[in-house]
């Protein structure tokens, strides 16, 4: 584990499209915030996932006359994966299903944030998990980049 959280650091260091701060790990994304939530949801869809929510909270701001920059949150999920880390840690279930922050910061960037599951695991004292955490890094790293990319 230690040697996964290691090459983890590294690849962050590394690479200046993602930073990791207070367990939230954020990708560049070269589209808008509607349509890198669009790019997710389809890539979602593909790999089986359940879409529960897709919260638009510039528009909730909006509604209350208040200004927001463009903010998106899908909620997503599958109980294959999400019932382990339960089974091993119950309090882990206060994050789950999963969240990805799509966001748009002060310069105009829009950003692809999501909780980093060794994050997690430390919160929750996750033990007996590591091959499910790995497999849920992956695939968050794999739906952020995929969605964020170029064309």
């Amino acid at each position: 584990m230690r040697k996964f959280l290691m090459a983890f650091a590294l690849f962050g260091l590394i690479n200046s499209n993602l930073y990791a701060s207070e367990g939230m790990i954020s990708v560049k994304s070269a589209h808008s915030v509607g349509v890198t939530a669009d790019r997710l949801e389809k890539i979602l869809a593909g790999k089986g996932m359940t879409v529960f929510k897709r919260v638009n909270h510039a528009a909730g701001a909006a509604q209350v006359g208040k200004e927001l920059r463009p903010t998106e949150l899908v909620i997503f999920g599958n109980p294959k994966v999400g019932t382990p880390l339960m089974q091993c840690s119950r309090s882990i279930a206060i994050d789950l299903p999963q969240k990805a922050l799509i966001w748009e910061d002060a310069g105009g960037q829009v950003w692809f944030s999501y909780n980093d599951p060794q994050f997690l695991a430390l919160r929750h004292n996750t033990r007996g998990c590591d091959a499910v955490l790995k497999k849920v890094a992956q695939a968050l790293g794999m739906f952020a980049s995929k969605a964020s990319a170029a064309e």
